[in-house]
């Protein structure tokens, strides 16, 4: 299991940036969490992603598992990152 703990900085239309989320996160076959506020969320669930309300500056632990859990860590925390 890879984690990583990002701030979140996010410039644009947050539904958009999440359904963008959602279709990274499918591009890995690893199993991937967002725990934020408590919450833990599927990053490959629409309806999971719209239930995390995510802004500027708040902390966001990205947590992976799988053969590509690295990669889909850091794909994932760069987009987070802006």
């Amino acid at each position: 299991m890879t984690s990583r703990n990002v701030v979140v900085n996010l410039a644009h239309d947050t539904e958009r940036a999440m359904a963008e989320l959602v279709s990274l996160a499918g591009e890995y076959t690893s199993r991937i969490h967002l725990n934020c506020q408590n919450k833990r969320i599927n990053a490959k669930s629409i309806m999971g992603v719209m239930t995390l309300v995510s802004y500027s500056g708040d902390a966001i632990t990205v947590t992976a598992e799988g053969s590509d859990e690295e990669e889909a860590v850091e794909a994932i925390s760069t987009f987070f990152a802006g």
